[in-house]
């Protein structure tokens, strides 16, 4: 699997790899890709299969399948070892790389995520959502999701989040964001192997986040040994994006104490 991606900063750097959530795409990660990048590190930022500018026809994508095509990537642009992150999906992604290639990961980014299973309601609602997206495409899906993706502070003061988010979304392939959720639902539950994670890792949540609370981070932070919580105050499941200095400044800070440094 090619996986379209953006490459920035020296090649030398302390590599990053970023992972967007559903429906989103690589330029969700713009900001830190920018931040980390003029700061000395190598930023790899990819879209995911069905996402963006990475095809696919699958009909169901499983995590598994998302997670072997970073490992991939990684192969490709000769990555032996890199800092993990990612939101929300990415960060279940992000949890079932580690779970499956602990030894390709010095540290982890969980941004806005959840690593427990969904309800039989949940999982059925996924599965209801990607029959209907791709019956009759993202619009309606679209406007029902985006008051619950950003805080309603952001949504009042920053119109250029909005239209972003709002963007990735509509501009996602239904067939892509369908096939994410029909393989998202049957994901197995990461929360026992946070134990066994040995990395540096940030677990970090928006305090206004509706889909992933601050609960859930919480739990993350709690089962993962050594790990370092940050709750940005104001913002919804978007942290980066709503409030991408607070966000970069816990981002790097994370980094450094973790040795990743340029």
């Amino acid at each position: 699997m090619n996986l379209a991606h953006d490459d920035l900063g020296p090649k030398s750097g302390p590599p990053v790899l970023l992972v967007h959530g559903h429906p989103f795409d690589r330029s969700m990660w713009r900001p830190q890709a920018d931040h980390l990048a003029k700061s000395g590190y190598r930023v790899v930022a990819p879209d995911l299969r069905g996402y963006g500018e990475s095809k696919s026809h699958d009909t169901k994508t499983g995590l598994d399948v998302f997670a072997q095509d970073l490992v991939d990537l990684a192969d490709h642009l000769e990555l032996e070892r890199f800092v993990l992150g990612g939101l929300s999906m990415g960060g279940q992604i992000v949890m079932h790389l580690v779970a499956d290639h602990p030894e390709r990961v010095t540290a982890l980014v969980l941004a806005d995520t959840f690593p427990g299973l969904d309800t039989p309601e949940a999982k059925q609602a996924r599965l209801d959502t990607a029959d209907r997206i791709t019956a009759e495409g993202m619009e309606r899906y679209v406007e029902e999701l985006l008051p619950k993706m950003i805080s309603r502070h952001t949504r009042a003061t920053r119109p250029d989040v909005e239209a972003h988010v709002r963007r990735m979304m509509r501009n996602a392939p239904e067939e892509g964001a369908a096939a994410a959720l029909r393989g998202r639902a049957e994901r197995p539950d990461y929360t026992p192997g946070l134990s066994d994670i040995d990395v540096p890792t940030l677990v970090v949540v928006g305090s206004e986040d509706e889909f992933t609370p601050v609960a859930d981070a919480e739990l993350i932070h709690r089962e993962t040994k050594g790990s370092t919580l940050v709750v940005i105050e104001g913002a919804g499941h978007l942290p980066n994006l709503e409030r991408e200095t607070e966000f970069d400044e816990a981002l790097s800070t994370f980094l450094s104490d973790s040795g990743a440094t340029p």
